[in-house]
């Protein structure tokens, strides 16, 4: 980012913060951002942790929660007018009368939940209150802030060179074919830069929907437009520019680096100004399972992605000054989600998994005074654990209801039936999976339905199952419960 840019940036900041300062007199706040990269669970994290905040869970693993200090927690109204309201009642609905999971992430929403508690004994003993703003977000728009440092030229090449690689070439193979006829020396065309942009979405689209699913090449709106859809910002494609040459006026190269810029000053930066700088804690969602059933590239590219995802993050330990002027997120989490998908036995392999993927971007964020954690979690816990015969072996298995059209081997599951499923086992060692130790394929992952929860004489239905979202909520939020 720009010097100057970087300036405003931080003014802007500095004034949102000034305003939210004077609110936190009267009511302390804190924002929780939740992100996370395609079909990793963001929806469902959210939706959970609302529920068991508003139902009065016990949480084992959050201590405000154990001591019975969490007196009550109700939503309160939306916090910004602009913003969409996260729809935390629709997505209940879903979960627990409909039995599906919500919709993906599409675009960003917000929810506000008040919590008044009692402090622990000492000299703020007491009661208080805290107005936890829940920030649901795409993690591909994280991905997008790095465009801000780049050039149209400079991203161009990265991408076209990256599509080059040997695992990426079969699914670019079309657009490959569609950028040879493009020439970035021509005359400006819509027709022509529609073509070009077209063809790069569905670059992205079979990226997306294949082993590197977990992953994700920006612009990030250009999979998820909303109402962007159709805009000239959003049409725009890299090309195969002559190295070291300037791009000429009245080009086509010109038009598409027009619209490059467009896209980062209308969409990219007020995302970062308006939204993402204001984050106080953060927590990344991540779908590992899925990349180990793809392979070692899927996994070196989910690597990649969440190291450029922490880069992203402003973090280090804020003070009153930095509250004011450069606001940090002084706590990340990294979750491993779907952890109800295996046993019990596997989740410290998987934990293990995840720390080894962020390792590299965890030290340099350490360094700048943040904490940054990992966990294995569910948010919803859609299996319960079993055991299978093969043969003369007894296996450790997940008993669950998958949904219909799931298919395990030559099973295909209508939704209504329970089926005990070994998913594998995960090695002993992190690294063995970056080497190729685990097949493509070698696992058992079929999508689970939500849980059925009784229902009580009074017609009270059960709190929703979870694994470790308390051990989260204690990372995220324990100390400001303190």
């Amino acid at each position: 980012m720009s010097v100057i840019t970087d300036f405003a940036s931080r003014a802007g900041s500095a004034a949102q913060s000034l305003w939210e300062a004077s609110g936190q007199l009267i009511q302390p706040s804190l924002r929780l951002g939740v992100t996370g990269l395609a079909r990793s669970g963001k929806t469902v994290f959210t939706t959970a942790l609302v529920h068991h905040l508003t139902r009065g869970t016990s949480l084992p693993a959050f201590r405000a929660s154990a001591e019975g200090r969490i007196r009550r927690a109700h939503l309160a109204h939306q916090p910004d007018d602009a913003v969409p309201r996260f729809p935390y009642e629709e997505h209940m609905e879903a979960l627990t009368e409909s039995r599906r999971w919500p919709q993906s992430t599409n675009r960003i929403s917000e929810l506000r939940v008040d919590v008044e508690f009692e402090r622990k004994s000492g000299w703020r003993t007491g009661p208080a209150s805290l107005a936890l703003d829940i920030v649901d977000y795409p993690g591909e728009w994280l991905l997008d802030l790095a465009l801000l440092d780049a050039g149209y030229a400079e991203w161009s090449r990265q991408t076209i060179e990256a599509s080059r690689k040997r695992d990426r070439v079969p699914v670019a193979g079309n657009w490959h074919e569609t950028l040879k006829t493009l020439d970035p020396l021509g005359t400006s065309d819509e027709m022509l830069a529609s073509r070009a942009s077209e063809a790069f979405k569905d670059y992205l689209t079979a990226l997306r929907a294949g082993s590197e699913a977990v992953a994700t090449t920006p612009p990030g709106r250009f999979l998820m437009p909303g109402d962007l859809a159709g805009s000239p910002a959003l049409t725009f494609a890299p090309l195969d520019l002559p190295q070291g040459q300037p791009i000429a006026p009245g080009s086509f190269a010109a038009l598409m680096e027009r619209r490059f810029e467009a896209y980062k000053t209308h969409v990219v930066r007020p995302f970062f100004r308006d939204h993402f700088q204001r984050i106080d804690r953060q927590i990344v969602l991540v779908d590992v399972l899925a990349a180990i059933d793809a392979g070692p590239v899927a996994l070196a590219e989910l690597e990649e992605a969440l190291d450029q995802v922490l880069m992203a993050f402003r973090t280090g330990r804020n003070t009153l000054l930095s509250r004011l002027f450069s606001p940090r997120a002084d706590r990340v989490l990294f979750a491993a989600t779907k952890a109800d998908h295996i046993h019990h036995t596997d989740h410290d392999r998987l934990d293990a998994i995840l720390r080894l993927l962020v390792n590299r971007a965890s030290r340099r964020t350490e360094a700048a005074g943040a904490r940054v954690g990992t966990v294995a979690l569910a948010s919803v816990r859609a299996t319960r654990e079993t055991t299978i015969r093969e043969g003369r072996e007894t296996l450790r298995a997940v008993a669950g209801v998958p949904e219909a059209g799931e298919r395990v081997g030559d099973d295909i599951f209508d939704g209504e039936a329970e089926a005990a499923i070994f998913p594998g086992e995960l090695p002993e060692t992190p690294e063995a999976v970056f080497q190729g130790a685990i097949p493509p394929g070698s696992f058992r992952f079929p999508r689970f339905r939500p849980p059925k929860l009784p229902v009580d004489a009074a017609g009270r239905m059960a709190k929703m199952p979870h694994i470790r979202l308390d051990r989260a909520l204690e990372f995220l939020l324990g100390d400001r419960f303190a």
